[in-house]
């Protein structure tokens, strides 16, 4: 599984890369977390407001940092 956090690296972004980790975790999920800064990929994702969780390509929340068992429930869904 791959997992992309987007953003500017703000405190935003670092509490949805923390959420994350700490999701896949609790699922047992083995995925490679993959912070993104570069406004150039937003722009090709489509992202306006960052942060934003991409899985495995797919935009899954983007201008909000969703809680560790939302992120869950994400992943589970899969």
């Amino acid at each position: 599984m791959s997992i992309e956090i987007l953003g500017s690296g703000c405190a935003r972004c670092q509490q949805l890369e923390q959420n994350t980790h700490q999701a896949c975790e609790q699922l047992g999920i083995s995925a490679e977390i993959k912070k993104v800064q570069e406004m150039s990929a937003l722009a090709a994702y489509g992202i306006s407001f960052p942060p934003a969780l991409v899985v495995n390509g797919d935009v899954k929340c983007s201008g909000t940092v969703p809680g560790v068992k939302i992120i869950m429930d994400i992943l589970s869904n899969l």
